[in-house]
């Protein structure tokens, strides 16, 4: 007899509080709480540069930009997430009055990783999609210079856009953005 585990379900409000203990991040996904898991320096400069780069070229423009911290909640998925990067245009409306949770971003970002890149393409951009004020995500690759864009064209169709190679660059549809590959890669080092 094979022995069964039993999965643990959660409200959004048990997660939120014990989220607001925990020494790590978890997402929560319709009553199930995900550990995620660490990421690489590769990661985390890749977020750094993108971070860096866009409030020194957007020329005053009403945007807010926020990194790993900030939870996003998807009402149609139960859904907490951490994206990588969230841009949100004019000012954050938040879940409630809790300022660390937003529902309007108009550009996630995500860093891929060998762990989460299945994810992150998948379940996690159903998820997004749902969201009215989504007009592009953005998937970057940590292993090499290459980057997904997924621009709104309605609410049922997105353009795909595949950028590859050392000398291209990412240009925001949505927002009057771009950052070379140099920029958006510096200082990376990719695993031969």
């Amino acid at each position: 007899m094979v022995a069964q585990l039993q999965v643990k379900y959660y409200t959004p409000e048990e997660y939120l509080e014990l989220e607001q203990k925990s020494d790590t991040r978890n997402e929560y996904i319709d009553g199930e709480i995900i550990p995620m898991t660490g990421g690489t320096t590769n990661h985390n400069q890749i977020a750094g540069n993108f971070y860096r780069a866009f409030p020194l070229t957007i020329n005053n423009q009403d945007y807010y930009i926020y990194i790993n911290d900030v939870k996003l909640w998807i009402d149609d998925y139960r859904f907490y997430s951490y994206p990588d990067l969230m841009i949100i245009e004019s000012k954050p409306i938040y879940q409630s009055d809790n300022n660390t949770i937003v529902i309007n971003p108009k550009v996630i970002i995500e860093v891929l990783s060998d762990s989460t890149q299945k994810y992150d393409k998948t379940e996690k951009f159903r998820a997004y999609r749902s969201l009215p004020s989504l007009q592009e995500y953005i998937l970057i690759s940590q292993s090499s210079y290459y980057v997904e864009q997924f621009i709104k064209q309605t609410e049922q169709q997105w353009l795909f856009n595949a950028l590859e190679g050392e000398n291209n660059q990412l240009s925001l549809v949505s927002i009057n953005f771009s950052i070379s590959f140099n920029n958006l890669y510096q200082r990376i080092v990719f695993n031969s």
